[in-house]
C-alpha cells in the first residue's frame, strides 16, 4: 500500500464526516483542482484505503430496537469457519468478530425486542454446530459512533 499524504489526509477528513459532499467543495477546501480531488479518492479506493461510502441507516427506524453483543465460546477453535458461515446466514447479526481471550467469536446484531433475541440465540446461534456457549450483553445506549482521526500520526 502506498503511503498517503497530507492532502491525502486532508480529503479523508473532509469526506469521512460527510461523504455526499460535492468533489468541488472538498477541491476548494483543500486549494486544488475537482480533477485532482477525484483522481486522489479514485487511488484512495483502489488501495483500499476507502473501503465503502453509503447511507447508515438507523436500526430503530426499521424496529430494531435491541443492540446485543454476543460473545460465542467454541467446542474447537478449529471450528471456527464452519461457525462463522453459519452466522453469516443470520441477518441480525452485523459483525462478526474473531477474538482472544474468553470468546472465540464476538458477535453485534439487533433484534426487534426480547423475544426475538431469545429466538435468536435460543434457536439460530446456540443450535449451530460447534458453539459451545454464549453470553449476551445488551446495550442500553451507544455513547459514542465516529471514525479513527485521520490526521494523527
Amino acid at each position: 500500500m502506498e503511503r498517503i499524504d497530507s492532502l491525502d489526509k486532508k480529503i479523508l477528513d473532509i469526506i469521512s464526516v460527510n461523504a455526499r459532499i460535492p468533489f468541488k467543495d472538498v477541491a476548494a477546501e483543500c486549494g486544488v483542482s475537482r480533477a485532482a480531488i477525484h483522481q486522489r479518492v479514485q487511488r484512495l479506493i483502489d488501495q483500499g484505503v476507502i473501503t465503502g461510502s453509503g447511507y447508515h441507516v438507523n436500526p430503530k427506524s426499521l424496529g430494531y430496537s435491541t443492540c446485543t453483543f454476543v460473545g460465542l465460546k467454541l467446542e474447537k477453535g478449529s471450528m471456527y469457519r464452519e461457525v462463522v458461515a453459519c452466522i453469516k446466514e443470520i441477518p441480525e447479526v452485523v459483525e462478526c468478530h474473531c477474538t482472544t481471550g474468553q470468546y472465540s467469536l464476538f458477535l453485534k446484531m439487533y433484534a426487534r425486542d426480547n423475544e426475538q433475541l431469545m429466538d435468536i440465540l435460543n434457536n439460530r446461534i446456540q443450535g449451530i454446530p460447534g458453539v459451545d456457549s454464549t453470553e449476551t450483553l445488551i446495550s442500553l445506549d451507544q455513547s459514542i459512533k465516529k471514525e479513527l482521526p485521520i490526521n494523527e500520526n
